[in-house]
């Protein structure tokens, strides 16, 4: 049974990004901030190659959801967000951004973005994952 935790590595030069599948909640901010690196549409859909490190983190961070991650080869990554935010968004989500501890069922993770489910119907608890009410869209 998969736990929810598998990440998949896509290595450039200069940075790692790390994509989550079953915590993507589709906001395509990777997409559209650079659709030179990020193309569902290709094989690997992640060529961290094809931007600056700098311009790529500054993308990744947009992620709400925290699906994608990123880490530079000199071992820099993401610094949480000081205050710690939540928000409740127009379909019940939680988005939730600074240093966070979350208890999944794989046990304690650090996350600097999640989006957390708002309804209780995820199977992928506590994050949302279009299950219920909640991973809705507004304009269904």
């Amino acid at each position: 049974m998969s736990s929810g935790t598998e990440k998949k590595a896509y290595v450039g030069r200069s940075i790692t990004v790390t994509f989550e599948a079953r915590r993507c909640l589709h906001a395509a901010e990777c997409v559209h901030g650079l659709p030179e690196v990020f193309d569902p549409g290709e094989r690997p859909w992640i060529r961290p190659d094809g931007a600056e490190a700098e311009r790529l983190a500054e993308v990744v961070r947009r992620c709400p959801s925290g699906a994608l991650q990123y880490e530079l080869v000199d071992g820099g990554t993401e610094i949480p967000e000081r205050p710690t935010r939540i928000t409740r968004n127009t379909v019940g989500q939680l988005i939730a951004r600074g240093e966070l501890s979350m208890d999944a069922a794989a046990g304690p993770r650090a996350e600097t973005r999640a989006v957390l489910c708002g309804c209780g119907q995820s199977r992928l608890q506590p994050y949302c994952d279009h299950a219920g009410p909640c991973g809705q869209t507004a304009s269904g």
